[in-house]
């Protein structure tokens, strides 16, 4: 049952959300091309790179990092947003974890849309790393899930975790290779072996752009990904019971 649950209450908070609204999610995609349109000739210009290739370098990676962003600030509410759903019925609460995860799937295959035109202006030389690019986006949203449940628990029971998370996620969209590219920290490359959110980018962004499969990345991911659901599991095999208290 709850296999056909979790979409369909995806899919159904999609619809209330966008209510009455004529282009219901694409509002998104609209505001994410007009930031890519807008930053990408301005930085292009004021980083001396080459205006195709930084743009279309932007809009991937600001794509996938409004993917991960919004995975974990909306992971934090994953529990505080389904109040009723916890108090009420006898549902998993592994469902509320994948509600959040699959809406935002919705959200990131109608941003790749951007990709298109950006794509046929680019025109990348690309090559098999490319069928690498789905498992990608797929070992994010993995991710996602442990993400959603143990942010979801510490901030049902306590607070003042999704403003920690949303402050430290504005801090790291600066230190993150987005706006910038990972080869002008020269030296200092090792900076980005310790930022989870470059390689995560990469994953999907190398790919794309023709460049090898970034096997350290995947590495580090793969990595993350077991420390991850490890701790998560933990900590939601042990307080599980008291969320709806806390709520």
């Amino acid at each position: 049952m709850s296999l056909h649950l979790w979409p369909t209450l995806a899919w159904q908070e999609i619809k209330q959300r966008y209510r009455r609204s004529v282009l219901g999610p694409f509002w998104l995609t609209i505001s994410t091309a007009l930031f890519v349109a807008g930053m990408g000739p301005l930085y292009g210009v004021l980083m001396s790179q080459r205006e195709d290739e930084y743009i279309y370098s932007l809009a991937i990676g600001f794509i996938v990092w409004f993917y991960i962003a919004s995975l974990i600030t909306e992971g934090c509410h994953t529990f505080i947003a389904a109040d009723g759903f916890v108090k009420q019925t006898r549902l998993p609460l592994t469902v509320h974890a994948m509600r959040v995860v699959w809406r935002n799937l919705i959200v990131l295959a109608h941003n790749l849309v951007i990709l298109i035109p950006v794509w046929a202006w680019y025109q990348p030389h690309l090559n098999w790393s490319l069928l690498s690019a789905p498992f990608a986006i797929l070992i994010i949203a993995v991710n996602g899930i442990w993400i959603s449940l143990l942010l979801g628990l510490l901030s049902a029971r306590f607070r003042d975790v999704p403003q920690i998370v949303s402050g430290l996620l504005q801090l790291f969209f600066f230190i993150t290779p987005i706006l910038w590219r990972s080869e002008m920290l020269t030296t200092y490359q090792w900076i980005l072996d310790w930022n989870p959110f470059f390689h995560l980018i990469e994953l999907v962004r190398a790919p794309l752009s023709g460049r090898p499969l970034p096997v350290d990345s995947w590495i580090n991911v793969s990595i993350m990904s077991f420390a991850g659901w490890g701790l998560a599991l933990a900590c939601f095999a042990r307080y599980r019971a008291r969320i709806a208290y806390w709520l």
